[in-house]
């Protein structure tokens, strides 16, 4: 009992070592480095890559966990919208994490 107790405690403090264990919600200083694609669009007011301005939903301030089933969605082909399916198949799911951790923080 006590070699599987301590071997079950031992497995639980290395999974996250391993990649293995819930990673969190993201890192918003890396997020800001990778949002650089999503500003074109969703950018600041006046600052566009794209004639003729169009509606595009504001996505800084969104909530985090909108953001990553969003971006999930996107990457799965669930949500449609071709340019967002393009950049959601480019994102890993920490990019994911990360984008949608410093979106949440901007405030809107």
């Amino acid at each position: 009992m006590t070699r599987a107790l301590l071997f079950a405690t031992t497995l639980l403090f290395a999974l996250p070592s391993l990649g293995l264990a819930d990673t969190g919600k993201g890192d918003p200083a890396a997020g800001k480095l990778k949002v650089y694609t999503c500003t074109g669009c969703h950018g600041v007011t006046g600052w566009r890559n794209a004639y003729p301005s169009y509606h595009v939903p504001r996505i800084g301030g969104q909530n985090y966990d909108y953001l990553v089933a969003a971006l999930n969605g996107y990457k799965s082909g669930d949500r449609q919208h071709p340019t967002m399916q393009a950049q959601g198949e480019s994102l890993s799911a920490e990019d994911i994490r990360d984008i949608a951790a410093y979106l949440s923080t901007i405030q809107p």
